[in-house]
């Protein structure tokens, strides 16, 4: 019989292209705002409420739920939103799981790699390393504590912290928004383009969830990043070439990227490098380590 996964974030990109590749082997659950399927389940956080039969028989939780950092300006409501999706939803769970008395054998949870902080640096950061001192880096600590509280609770068995870098798809996210100005001939890096972008391929981190699935011994946090480390400047640069498309236009000023989006603008103007040695060590292999490589896959059709 196959175990049963409950994930949460059913809209997001990792959630679609995750279900499609555990399906066979799992039973896939997902906690939704809006019931549309027969594996789907209502939850409401406001209400506090969750359906308690998506937490029947469930071996494993991934989740993935939490509002997107770079989706508006961070107003003081939008930064509670953005700590309240990640940490209210966690914790809903847990009380649920602890009324029906329901162990898991894994919560296995999201989390940024920007629980290092945004600021740009040449250091290269390992899990041994502490966390920053902004923002980002704050939701993403509270963002570990809600999950490291199932293994504390005795609620599961181990937990598993992804800090996932920028997700790279032709679907979603970063590379999505760059692809348009690119493709004119008028893209070009942001600030002086020399901040690093730690990045990830989207069958990569979906591969490495349903690595850490199948890998009773994986606990506590995972730099969740391809080996090659790569800047603002030379992603678009990749990008370009492989578009065959050419990078005349100057840099972006920050001042403009400042003034567009505010205290956000750091999401995009910092960034610092991160290693994946630990998640080499346990056993995990990358489908894409390379950049070029990756961006041919997912650019293929473009």
């Amino acid at each position: 019989m196959k175990e049963i996964v409950l994930i949460t974030g059913a809209g997001g990109l990792i959630a679609r292209e995750l279900s499609k590749q555990i399906e066979n082997k799992y039973t896939v659950r997902f906690l939704t705002r809006k019931k549309k399927h027969d594996h789907e389940f209502e939850w409401d956080l406001t209400k506090g409420t969750i359906d308690e039969k998506a937490l029947e028989g469930v071996s494993h939780v991934i989740h993935l739920a939490g509002a997107n950092i770079s989706e508006k300006r961070w107003t003081d409501e939008r930064k509670k939103e953005l700590i309240s999706s990640r940490i209210d939803s966690a914790g809903l769970i847990l009380q649920s799981l602890k009324q029906k008395n329901i162990k898991l054998k894994s919560f296995i949870s999201a989390s940024g790699i920007n629980y290092y902080g945004t600021e740009t640096t040449e250091k290269i950061f390992t899990e041994e390393d502490g966390p920053g001192n902004d923002f980002l880096s704050e939701v993403v600590v509270q963002w570990e504590k809600a999950a490291d509280q199932f293994k504390e609770q005795q609620l599961a068995e181990r937990v598993v912290k992804l800090r996932t870098a920028v997700v790279l798809s032709e679907k979603d996210g970063a590379l999505k928004k760059m692809l348009p100005t690119i493709k004119m001939g008028i893209g070009s890096p942001l600030g002086n383009g020399k901040q690093y972008m730690p990045w990830i391929h989207i069958k990569d981190i979906c591969a490495m969830y349903e690595f850490a699935l199948k890998n009773p011994e994986m606990n506590g946090a995972f730099n969740a990043v391809e080996p090659e480390h790569a800047t603002n400047k030379d992603l678009t640069e990749k990008i370009a070439q492989v578009l065959k498309k050419p990078l005349f236009m100057p840099n972006v000023p920050t001042f403009v990227l400042r003034l567009v989006f505010g205290e956000l603008s750091d999401a995009v103007l910092k960034g610092s490098r991160a290693s994946s040695g630990k998640i080499l060590k346990a056993g995990f292999q990358f489908e894409f380590p390379d950049l070029k490589r990756a961006l041919e896959d997912l650019l293929k059709n473009n």
